[in-house]
């Protein structure tokens, strides 16, 4: 089971923006490849900080994990769940990093200056609405939806160059994406690490650009997504999908694809949370006797006994046939509701039979004490 991100990070769920990028490069830094060389803990430490960081640092994903925990970001087929590397944590948080002393301290190391070389620029984020029906929701869906966004150039590969001879290497940085200065020190020899103002950090240089997409490695354009949906969500709630929002520029990384979920009204229930809520209007003379009756439910219909001298304001309970929990196994129950239909206008004929049976011992309210109160059973509902 993944740990809290909080616990990674070793901050308070109310920690500001600034406290978790702290928190993250105090951790980052106590594991890093360079500290650790040959270390497949440390190495693992590391890139579960980069995760945590990677979600507490988005507000869109951070909303989303603190309501929903680590269910709610079970789409994210990208980012570091999908298999990302060191190397690539470097380019997506190399700003982290870049102020940081290497050198003499950490050996010299030069494997993570190729690292953090950045290629382009990140794409934005995308959002998406999609809305699902009850038994959708109950069940889990897969949708197939088109979203028009920036998808990679293929004339030029999304390298934004005319062609492979109008890209060459950074003059300022040598092709690394990064300026280094040494300096001495009464500690020592130290080695300061930033990124090359010239290319970006890039580490290349664009001398033709291409016609297509003018440079920018991408176009608008249209692309098909699959969303897996899980069982259980809720109106309001955000699903993410990494790497599927605007494609970078010059083949940088894509943004993510926000999935925002709309729940479409039932035409006879009604969600309360993971319970299921049914409005059940019976005729006196069925109250009277009893009667079976057939009930819509999320996936279908279901019958059910109701008994002789049953009152309005009963509730039924079908067990299981509420919603699933995202995060749990738990799954809620339907509730019917009873209510005794009564008629608006009635015939002179009625009118005198009801007469009489108002009149009737048996037709007069006579209330059991013990009878539970209607408040009384719904707090037992949903106590239970």
């Amino acid at each position: 089971m993944k740990r809290d991100y909080y616990e990674i990070l070793g901050v308070a769920k109310n920690a500001s923006q600034d406290e978790i990028k702290k928190s993250y490069r105090k951790v980052a830094m106590q594991y890093h490849p360079d500290r650790n060389p040959g270390d497949k803990v440390a190495e693992e430490k590391f890139k579960e900080a980069a995760e945590a960081y990677e979600v507490l640092s988005d507000a869109d994903k951070r909303a989303q994990y603190d309501r929903y925990g680590h269910a709610g970001l079970n789409n994210n087929r990208g980012g570091f769940g999908g298999g990302m590397n060191t190397e690539d944590i470097f380019s997506q948080f190399g700003d982290i990093f870049g102020d940081d002393i290497f050198g003499s301290f950490f050996g010299g190391n030069t494997r993570r200056s190729s690292g953090s070389r950045s290629r382009g620029v990140r794409g934005s984020n995308l959002r998406v609405k999609i809305k699902l029906n009850y038994e959708e929701i109950a069940k889990g869906v897969s949708k197939n939806i088109k979203v028009k966004k920036y998808v990679g150039c293929t004339t030029c590969g999304g390298s934004g160059a005319k062609d492979k001879g109008s890209v060459q290497a950074c003059n300022t940085c040598g092709g690394s994406g990064q300026v280094r200065r040494v300096s001495n020190t009464f500690l020592g020899q130290m080695q300061t690490v930033t990124t090359c103002p010239t290319c970006n950090g890039e580490g290349s240089i664009v001398t033709a650009k291409c016609a297509v997409c003018k440079g920018e490695g991408r176009v608008y354009g249209e692309e098909t997504v699959t969303i897996d949906i899980p069982a259980g969500v809720q109106d309001g709630m955000q699903l993410s999908v990494g790497g599927r929002g605007n494609a970078g520029e010059r083949g940088g990384p894509a943004g993510d694809l926000i999935i925002l979920i709309e729940e479409e009204q039932h035409a006879d229930l009604h969600r309360d949370g993971l319970n299921v809520a049914y409005e059940l209007y019976l005729s006196f003379t069925d109250a009277v006797f009893g009667t079976q009756v057939e009930v819509p439910t999320i996936d279908g219909k279901a019958k059910i006994k109701i008994p002789a001298g049953t009152h309005s304001g009963k509730i039924f309970r079908l067990k299981g046939k509420g919603f699933p929990s995202v995060n749990s196994y738990e799954k809620g129950d339907q509730l019917i509701h009873v209510n005794l239909w009564t008629p608006q206008n009635i015939s002179a004929e009625e009118k005198t039979m009801l007469e009489k049976l108002g009149n009737s011992p048996n037709f007069q309210p006579k209330p059991d004490k013990n009878e539970r109160s209607f408040f009384d059973k719904v707090r037992e509902m949903f106590s239970s």
